[in-house]
């Protein structure tokens, strides 16, 4: 009888592969979305910026013109003391947040809403920035990062800008040992064994007289976990010609 599988036992949740909550300074998300925002916009003063051991990018400690308190993510060339806006009448500048039906095309924008009032979802990495491509009356088109377009609500929100801490990925690593403690901190692991090395009892690919799957490696999404390895719900495989 084989062993559950390396995704199986990390998808539990269980201490060795849960991230560390102490390790997030807070809920990046923006301020609830109420009748401040909505018919004008409200201003906000940089007041830090500090380092989240648990993300990309660095993050922005901002305080509100009404006493409220919220973390962002950070801005390039946002620096301490610098002011920002929220909401419909905000001005189109960095750092700033409003619906995309008021933010011209050709913007770059960052932390995109899915729904209205969600607080963010979409490119929210270090360095990214997707570009609003064109407005309709009931649809905002934005090309993300990865090239791929697609529709919003016009009143989700999303912050002008390019998200800063572009450029870490230049660094090398130099020892195995930092990787190793940048994976950890994330709950991830940095070690994996390919599935084609194992017995047939310990992994899909496993066993035959040679490293070879022995089968497609494109998977159905509806897959049982135990067999849910390689290419999993792929719309497409091989190289592109």
């Amino acid at each position: 009888m084989g062993k559950r599988l390396i995704h199986q036992r990390r998808g539990r949740g269980n201490p060795p592969h849960r991230v560390a909550s102490h390790r997030f300074k807070d809920k990046i998300q923006y301020r609830a979305y109420d009748n401040i925002e909505k018919e004008g916009s409200l201003k906000g003063i940089v007041t830090d910026i500090i380092h989240d051991p648990a993300r990309t990018a660095p993050i922005a400690k901002v305080k509100f013109e009404n006493g409220e308190q919220k973390f962002i993510l950070a801005p390039e060339s946002i620096q301490v003391n610098d002011e920002i806006e929220c909401g419909i009448s905000a001005p189109i500048s960095f750092g700033n947040t409003l619906p995309l039906a008021e933010i011209p095309e050709g913007t770059p924008v960052y932390n995109i809403e899915n729904t209205p009032g969600d607080g963010g979802r979409f490119v929210r990495s270090s360095g990214t920035y997707a570009s609003l491509i064109t407005h309709d009356s009931d649809k905002a088109v934005i090309e993300l990062p990865s090239g791929e377009l697609k529709s919003f609500n016009p009143k989700c929100r999303a912050s002008i800008g390019i998200v800063a801490g572009g450029g870490r990925k230049e660094k090398p690593f130099l020892k195995a040992g930092n990787r190793w403690h940048l994976l950890k901190a994330k709950g991830k692991k940095m070690m994996t064994v390919r599935g084609v090395a194992m017995n047939a009892v310990d992994h899909p690919h496993g066993g035959g007289n040679r490293q070879h799957p022995g089968r497609p490696t494109t998977i159905s999404r509806h897959a049982p976990p135990g067999r849910k390895v390689g290419s999993i719900a792929a719309s497409r495989t091989g190289k592109r010609r």
